[in-house]
């Protein structure tokens, strides 16, 4: 009992101590996290409707949607209407949306590397091997489709 309660608190650190060093350089260039983070889903997911992304970010749908209205208004994304469906809406990156996720990428793989600095590949595959393991036995899907961030 003791591995396990270790294994998920040290997790929750590393995963906050990361989010915290991310946060503060996405925020020399403007961005909050609730912006990259919706960024980043829209990388990866352009054309979702919010009601998705609202999921995917575990946010109440209208949350999701105040969200949009101000990346919106700062013209980082936009809704478009769904052909299938007149009520609901998709949603895509803008060129300026796609120039801030090209001013964070950077950041983001600087922030990884400074997390595993010291550690060998070897070990980086066999850590990463675990925690899609870990992703699979908690969502029941394979990690490919059950992990949407880097």
């Amino acid at each position: 009992m003791a591995m396990e309660r270790r294994v998920g608190t040290v997790l929750a650190q590393v995963a906050r101590l990361m989010r915290r060093a991310f946060d503060e350089r996405a925020r020399e260039i403007g961005v909050t996290r609730p912006q990259w983070q919706v960024l980043s889903v829209l990388l990866r997911h352009e054309g979702i409707k919010q009601g998705g992304l609202a999921e995917i970010l575990e946010v109440e749908p209208i949350t999701a949607g105040r969200m949009i209205d101000r990346m919106q208004d700062a013209k980082l994304v936009e809704r478009k209407t769904d052909p299938a469906d007149r009520r609901a809406w998709r949603l895509f990156l803008t060129p300026r949306g796609r120039e801030i996720i090209d001013r964070l990428q950077p950041l983001a793989r600087e922030t990884t590397e400074k997390t595993l600095k010291g550690i060998s590949e070897d070990d980086q595959a066999d850590l990463l091997r675990t925690l899609d393991t870990m992703l699979e036995n908690l969502t029941g899907r394979p990690a490919s489709s059950a992990s949407w961030e880097d």
